[in-house]
């Protein structure tokens, strides 16, 4: 059973830093996390995602700033409510699998006999039911992430971390894997993932945070991140010599994709003087304005804080 006990938002981090000795992993970083959300923690590699995800877990102490869970700082009673998979993954491989998780299960407090059938539904959502009996290093990686992952939610957590949990999985898992966290939130779950892919944020997020040399560069519900970078961008498709779009002044950037060509458009640029202008030159099959992708946002984002930023050697995860 689950307690959804206590005031505030699941996490909060309030101006928390961390360094390395002379590296400086996270800066003076503040967010929330509302209950019930998945919330994505996002940033390129070595942005400080997993630093902040172990700060939350009381693994890492910050230097500076608090944490706080459900509105209290950490404690032995809220670590039964939380769920984590660590971005490296680590099992008893010598275990059998229904073993292993049993033992997972009773150190957040889930008896063997609580345990038992709770493992049964999950091997079978996870398309792993004839497993429970097989050791660990009898699988494959793909089938042990899934088991981690069982291990991770078995003991029903309110809040569920998840460090880059679809790392390594093929197409099929991930699918599997992103379906589940969907069905946790409508159970109530709030479920925090880093990733560095805006694919998948972007399927997933209610809200996001992005970071880039432990500094937060944006945050907010991914609804109002987009609508504050406007639309502009164009899907064109057409019939014709389409060269003199190269260097047009209200064009940006071309990028080709299979069946037609997106546009940014310059700052200001108008798409219906653009289509009014292409129109006489070429026959258009599609002209779409299109919202911005994460993919889009992350990559402008990263590019105008990576200008901002100091010149130092990168930081820590």
């Amino acid at each position: 059973m689950t307690h959804q006990t206590g005031a505030g938002p699941a996490l909060a981090l309030n101006d928390v830093s961390k360094s390395f000795g002379d590296k400086q992993a996270v800066r003076g970083l503040s967010l929330e996390v509302p209950r019930g959300a998945v919330f994505g923690l996002l940033g390129p590699n070595g942005a400080g995602k997993s630093t902040t995800i172990r700060m939350a877990l009381n693994i890492y102490l910050p230097d500076s700033g608090s944490v706080r869970l459900f509105g209290a700082p950490w404690s032995g009673e809220i670590s039964n409510r939380i769920g984590y998979l660590p971005e490296e993954r680590g099992l008893y491989t010598k275990m059998k699998v229904g073993d292993l998780l049993i033992y997972m299960a009773a150190i957040k407090g889930v008896s063997a006999r609580q345990a038992g059938p709770r493992i049964d539904r999950w091997l079978e959502k996870v398309d792993l039911p004839r497993c429970r009996d097989r050791k660990l290093h009898e699988l494959s990686k793909g089938m042990q992430q899934k088991i981690q992952f069982i291990s991770t939610v078995l003991h029903n957590p309110d809040l569920i971390l998840l460090d880059e949990p679809f790392s390594g999985l093929d197409p099929i898992n991930t699918d599997l894997l992103k379906d589940i966290v969907v069905e946790l939130k409508g159970a109530g779950r709030t479920i925090i993932f880093s990733t560095h892919i805006m694919e998948q944020a972007e399927r997933l997020c209610d809200q996001i945070c992005l970071i880039n040399g432990g500094r937060k560069v944006l945050d907010g519900t991914l609804a109002s991140i987009k609508g504050g970078y406007g639309r502009n961008s164009v899907a064109l498709a057409f019939e014709g010599d389409g060269e003199f779009l190269k260097g047009h002044r209200l064009v940006r950037s071309l990028n080709p994709y299979n069946g037609f060509l997106e546009l940014r458009l310059a700052e200001g640029a108008d798409p219906q003087q653009l289509l009014s202008e292409i129109a006489g030159r070429v026959r258009v099959r599609r002209f779409e304005v299109l919202e911005p992708s994460l993919h889009d946002i992350f990559i402008e984002s990263i590019r105008e804080n990576e200008a901002a930023l100091p010149r130092e050697g990168a930081p820590h995860a």
